[in-house]
Order: C-alpha cells, then structure tokens, then sequence
C-alpha cells in the first residue's frame, strides 16, 4: 500500500507515490495524458484521508461532495511502464465552497505532468455549491506543510 510522504517547509505540502502499471499506458509505452488526471485524483483524495476527513462518511452523514470544476495540465515529459512517480501537492487557494490544488507528476527531480484542479463542494441532492464543512477546511489548515507563504484564503 502507498504511503504519504510528508515534507514540512517545502513548496508542496503532500507526496503521494505511484507505480506506473500496465494498465495506465497507451500503445507506445507511455502513460496516457488522461491518466495523470487520475493520479492526481488518488494524491488528492489520500491527503484528505491523511488530514481526518472521510468523503463517503461525509456524502453519506452530510450530503456533501467534492467535485472537480476545472483543470489545467501541462504535460513536459513521459512516464513508462514500472516507473516510480511522486505526485505532490498543495493548496493554492482555499475558498468558502471550493479548494484550488497545484499539483506535479515527478519521476525523481524530472517533472513530468503539472496541474491545478478546482475542486468544488456541493449539495448531493441537487448539485449545488454550499460551503465546505468547517472540520473540512479547519483539517486542511492544519496538516503540515500546507499554507505556504502566497497561498491565498478567498470566499470563492
């Protein structure tokens, strides 16, 4: 099973590793753009594990769920097949109903992919934005590493 890694004082708050397999690669040997969408995703959702917060607890006690609203991903170099990738990430902008994350696919000091996805919170029902729970943004202001110097706090 993967494991967070944690680096304090640096610019990404949260290291989430992943192995290349098989299945995330096009006919040429080489991860499929569209697939770093979905490490990112796994980063994303391991470091609100790690932060105490529960999305299934969450939708299912609350009726709250996270949403991506819009992505941005620069790809600058391949991953292949058995590669080791670091995908870090950080907050960019926390807002009332959304998170703004930046996040980079690394294969050691290479980076391969780097993005910022907007995730938004909403009423399960009806798809609506509502405010992300206190506990929620309360839990992603305190992990480490998190509100570097430049990250803004906005009521987006």
């Amino acid at each position: 099973m993967n494991q967070p890694i944690h680096r304090c004082g640096v610019q990404f708050g949260f290291d989430w590793p992943i192995r290349v397999y098989y299945e995330d690669t096009d006919a040429g040997g080489i991860v499929f753009y569209a697939n770093y969408l979905k490490f990112f995703e796994r980063a994303r959702t391991e470091w609100l594990r790690a932060c105490g917060v529960d999305q299934r607890g969450l939708a299912e006690q609350s009726g709250i769920l996270f949403v991506v609203s819009e992505t941005a991903v620069q790809y600058r170099a391949p991953a292949r097949l058995d590669d080791l990738l670091v995908i870090a990430s950080r907050i960019e902008r926390l807002g009332k109903a959304s998170v703004e994350f930046a996040q980079e696919a690394r294969r050691g000091d290479v980076v391969l992919a780097a993005g910022t996805i907007r995730v938004g919170c909403v009423e399960h029902a009806t798809l609506r934005p509502v405010a992300l729970p206190s506990s929620v943004s309360d839990a992603l202001r305190r992990e480490p590493g998190l509100f570097q110097q430049g990250m803004s706090t906005t009521t987006a």
